[in-house]
């Protein structure tokens, strides 16, 4: 039986159901909520007490840390844990979530393993306390893990700091690089919608699993870069052979933000003009 409540807040509904999983399948004792923005969280937040915020950063109509700051200005709030899941992870916001008052700082692409790890730290006692009550371990998450099929991605590994943000640039605007939980993918961009890039890589990288997260940063102009989230929808040889030396993959995006649809547009538009 749940004896905790925590709340999930992301734009992007596939992000959503990865955290859920995670949550529900290694903290059974965690009852989860879903909110698709700040706005929507914060009218949760002042019906329902809760116990853990898992919280995205860049959101529409209200960011994740406009909800950290509100949040730590309400009584019940000011020492709830707050996880930031973002693939913001450049040192400046970093530090200026720490001085908002963040927990923890996740990046995206995440691991299972990386978000329990997370969570168990901020939560502390109270989860284990919670956990020892129902006959339940923190020990093992990975066996938790390999036992839920449903939980979509394959490498229960902590994922690293986010890689020095690198990616298609107006000099050479087909080379990419896409960030997975524990590699980052060079390849070249064959195509890209508002919602999916079609990219081509070697072969003697380090490649993703299908339905894997994916975050793909694009620079829309000198200094700003968009980091788009996805996952893994296609993987194939280029070639129609065994030893081919290029494989072909499909990043299918997830945001659901209307700023981000906005700089994706102006980047087809380069891209497509430059091509």
């Amino acid at each position: 039986m749940a004896t905790l409540k925590a709340l999930v807040v992301d734009d992007a509904s596939f992000v959503r159901d990865l955290v859920k999983r995670t949550v529900r399948t290694r903290f059974p004792v965690i009852d989860i909520t879903e909110a698709a923005n700040g706005k929507k969280a914060q009218f949760l937040m002042t019906r329902t007490p809760f116990d853990l915020i898992l919280c995205d950063w860049e959101m529409p109509e209200m960011s994740g840390l406009e909800l950290l700051r509100w949040m730590r200005k309400q009584d019940h709030y000011q020492r709830c844990p707050f996880i930031m899941i973002t693939s913001r992870g450049d040192k400046t916001h970093v530090i200026e979530a720490v001085q908002e008052g963040v927990s923890e700082y996740l990046g995206k692409p995440f691991s299972p393993d990386g978000l329990s790890k997370k969570i168990i730290k901020v939560m502390g006692r109270r989860l284990k306390d919670a956990m020892s009550s129902s006959g339940k371990s923190l020990e093992g998450p990975a066996d938790a893990f390999k036992e839920s099929a449903a939980l979509l991605t394959g490498k229960p590994k902590e994922a690293p700091s986010p890689a020095p943000e690198r990616s298609a640039t107006s000099k050479s605007r087909s080379v990419a690089a896409i960030r997975f939980a524990d590699a980052v993918l060079r390849c070249v961009v064959k195509d890209i919608t508002l919602t999916e890039i079609r990219v081509i890589a070697k072969r003697d990288q380090s490649f993703p699993g299908i339905l894997d997260q994916a975050v793909v940063d694009i620079e829309i102009n000198e200094g700003e870069v968009a980091r788009l989230n996805g996952y893994v929808h296609q993987l194939q040889a280029v070639e129609k052979r065994q030893d081919t030396d290029f494989v072909s993959l499909v990043i299918r995006f997830v945001d659901e933000d209307p700023k981000k649809m906005e700089d994706l547009s102006r980047f087809i538009a380069r891209f497509r003009a430059g091509g």
